[in-house]
């Protein structure tokens, strides 16, 4: 006997029928009729379980983004989210009220949702104060070694070569704020002067020091100078809500820097990281402190350094227990690595392409990740999803797979288009972090230090000439040396002429001063410990 339709979408949607907060996701779909009464949901409290949306261009994967951040504020949980194109910015549309259509009420209807046109706070953000937001930026002592490896594009001896430079930074009280810094450093580690400091940990070869240098240059020609430098952004301007308890959207804009992918992927990890070290251990909660979206996800893996995959496989392991959740938006599963895949408990997958052997591939390696189900057979089902449909499971309450299920998704209730930019200039204008923000800063830092090292020291005031019979004061002859003073068998060779090095005196007297005050690291190398301004 056949199960009726009906029996069929009421046993699916009883895998989503939780009974604490969740967010809708819209409605089962059963031989391409959906049944509203019967909800696809995601609990609340298993977001920290992460997530992934994929599909493939056009096929609904913003607007899911879009969908799930709305819900998220409504509930009270602040967002983050990687604006690439500017499609998010319709997120904050009072003064552009999204319009009931026919295509908007139709979807309504297919899901039971009393769609009304809604606003959220967003707040609008830049990279680098390349775009219309409020400019978010980061040290270079802050971003850490690795993280700039990976925008440089550096092989694994570079790296580490790298991160050479960066703890001798640290330790010797050479603040790196922005690419001048590192620049500066890096040509006085390999000039006359300097070129000792690192040898008893390694060193650092020209020819290592040369491709960095070049990198940098690239990076500066780029507008790289823009994302590094003060004031550096706070985690804790992430979390927040407004007066109304709704949590804040912050939209990271990024249309201006499309063209420099590994940048702003590796920009959107840093932010991840420090999150990470600076908020506390909470556990198991009932809703998430914060939600990361990483869109264009597979910029982020792509000629990873093992390094860089170990560090961010074990954040997205670990970052659970703050709080945080992350999904994931690419166009395939097979975009993320599988040590990272595996953490990811929710799953929106829209429609996938099959033209190519390659998609081929990615389409049987989509199918693989998911339950198995009876009722729906998934490689020919995702070639042939809908605009703004998709195949979930999720986590339910205790932690297991919900049963998979064809969903149509519900539509936004705010803007599905961009916000007009005027209205999104008010918005930034008027926000509350412009003026913690919006002007940088270019205090004393390694660039300065170093020229002020590396200047001639002023001539020395001649000794007035002593009366005949007396000693020069303040000289001891061989008759007044003590013991201690005079040269012991043994002694010059190699050692003194390391010890009267003008390197290393140099380097001796950085170090006193800043005894006790190395910078320790976390993951990715970020800094742990904060510099307050």
């Amino acid at each position: 006997m056949v199960e009726p339709p009906t029996e069929t979408a009421a046993d699916i949607a009883a895998g989503y029928a939780f009974s604490a907060a969740a967010l809708e996701l819209g409605s089962v779909v059963l031989d391409g009729a959906a049944y509203p009464s019967h909800r696809v949901r995601i609990p609340l409290s298993m977001l920290t379980r992460h997530g992934l949306i994929a599909g493939a261009t056009g096929t609904g994967k913003t607007k899911t983004l879009q969908l799930l951040a709305e819900q998220l504020s409504a509930a009270g949980v602040p967002v983050v989210a990687a604006d690439i194109k500017g499609d998010l910015s319709g997120l904050a549309s009072p003064a552009q009220p999204a319009q009931p259509g026919d295509r908007v009420s139709a979807r309504a209807g297919d899901t039971g949702d009393d769609w009304q046109p809604t606003g959220f706070p967003v707040e609008f953000l830049a990279l680098g104060g390349l775009g219309s937001g409020v400019p978010v930026r980061a040290t270079m002592t802050s971003f850490g070694p690795l993280l700039m490896a990976k925008i440089l594009d550096l092989n694994e001896t570079q790296e580490s070569s790298l991160a050479l430079i960066f703890h001798y930074a640290d330790s010797a009280g050479l603040p790196l704020l922005d690419l001048k810094d590192l620049r500066a450093l890096i040509q006085y580690l390999t000039s006359e002067e300097g070129q000792d400091a690192l040898a008893g940990i390694g060193g650092l070869s020209k020819a290592t020091a040369g491709v960095i240098l070049r990198s940098l240059i690239t990076l500066e020609n780029n507008g790289g100078e823009a994302f590094f430098g003060e004031p550096e952004w706070e985690p804790a301007d992430l979390i927040r809500t407004d007066e109304a308890g709704r949590g804040v959207i912050s939209a990271l804009e990024l249309s201006a820097v499309q063209d420099k992918p590994r940048l702003f992927s590796t920009f959107l990890m840093w932010l991840l990281a420090e999150l990470f070290s600076e908020l506390p251990e909470v556990g198991d909660l009932d809703k998430p402190k914060l939600v990361f979206f990483f869109d264009e996800a597979h910029l982020l893996f792509s000629d990873a350094s093992k390094a860089f995959l170990e560090q961010l496989t074990q954040t997205v392991r670990l970052i659970r227990s703050k709080g945080i959740g992350i999904f994931f938006v690419t166009q395939v599963p097979a975009d993320v690595p599988d040590s990272v895949l595996g953490q990811l408990g929710n799953r929106v997958q829209h429609a996938l392409r099959a033209f190519t052997p390659d998609d081929a591939s990615d389409l049987a390696k989509a199918v693989r990740t998911y339950p198995k189900t009876a009722h729906y057979e998934l490689t020919e089902l995702l070639t042939q999803l809908g605009i703004g449909e998709a195949v979930v499971t999720v986590l339910s309450e205790r932690g297991a797979p919900t049963p998979v299920a064809w969903t149509r998704l519900r539509a936004p209730r705010s803007l599905m288009a961009q916000l007009d930019p005027a209205d999104q200039a008010q918005a930034v204008a008027g926000s509350p972090l412009l003026a913690k923000y919006g002007a940088s800063i270019d205090r004393e830092s390694a660039y300065e230090k170093l020229a002020a090292r590396l200047e001639p020291d002023e001539p020395a005031a001649q000794p007035e000439e002593p009366e005949a019979g007396q000693k020069p004061a303040g000289r001891a002859g061989p008759a007044d040396r003590t013991p201690a003073d005079s040269p012991q068998p043994g002694a010059g060779g190699a050692v003194a002429d390391v010890l009267g090095s003008t390197a290393f005196k140099s380097f001796a007297r950085s170090a006193a001063t800043v005894l006790g005050r190395e910078i320790t690291r976390s993951l990715f190398g970020t800094a742990k410990r904060r510099r307050r301004r």
